[in-house]
Order: C-alpha cells, then structure tokens, then sequence
C-alpha cells in the first residue's frame, strides 16, 4: 500500500513546484493510493491560505475543490484516523529531535497502522522520519 500526505496531493490539484512529477507519478499507479480522513482537514486548509494568499483564485479554488471531491470519491482511498493513531501521533511529536508537525506525525501514526509499506509526501521532515520508521519513499 501506497500512503500520500498531503503535499502530495495538493500539488496533484494545484500549481506547485512539484505538479508535473506527482502528476506523472499518480497517472502510472496501478493501485489506489490511501490517506486519512485528516487529509480532508488539511487540504481545505492548504487550499484556503492559497486563496487568501492569492495563489489561487475563487473560480480556481472552486474547480480544486470539485476535483478533489471527484478524487476523494474513487482515486484515493480514505481511511478513518484511530484513537490509537491520535496516540501514536502524539508520542512521535514528543521526540522533539525528529522534529515532526502534528499533522505529519498524524499521517505518519495512520500510514504504520495501515500497515503501508512506502509513503508519498514532498515534505522533507515527514519523509526522513518515514524512512526512519521503515517505509519506503516514492521520489519526485
């Protein structure tokens, strides 16, 4: 199983640096990828500060959010986030070294009690701390 955080998604939906590559990246999957409920959460608000920030426009804002429903309903699995998971989250965030945000040690707690095997994110923290934990990385 392939997890994807965030980032990754939002740069499949909107103009990142990365866009081209995630996008080559998820038109060559074979299987559907999975996530968390979470990223429900997180894309609205990765989404929201594009628009307040100006990167994305209300028109544009609006085709987003319309694509990403499309994509939540069938090209990517969602998977509920557990009350163990919130725990596991909170654990990871106390070895402060490791240097994790809450909502990537979330996602990281999820992708381990899914079982996932490799983890695809272009957040650089979330990723070594992934690697770290055994997953495998997808490289854009």
């Amino acid at each position: 199983m392939i997890y994807v955080d965030t980032s990754v998604i939002v740069a499949l939906l909107t103009v990142e640096p990365k866009t081209s590559d995630v996008l080559a990246w998820y038109t060559g999957l074979q299987d559907v990828p999975t996530s968390s409920d979470w990223l429900l959460t997180e894309f609205s608000s990765a989404t929201s500060i594009k628009l307040r920030t100006g990167q994305l426009s209300e028109a544009n804002a609006k085709r987003v959010h319309k694509e990403f429903d499309l994509l939540a309903a069938g090209g990517l699995r969602l998977a509920p986030v557990s009350r163990s998971a919130y725990s596991q989250a909170a654990k990871m965030i106390k070895l402060h070294q490791h240097g994790l945000r809450a909502g990537d040690a979330l996602h990281l707690a999820v992708a381990l009690e899914l079982g996932a095997r490799q983890m695809a994110t272009l957040d650089g923290t979330l990723a070594k701390n992934a690697k770290r934990k055994g997953l495998v990385l997808i490289s854009f």
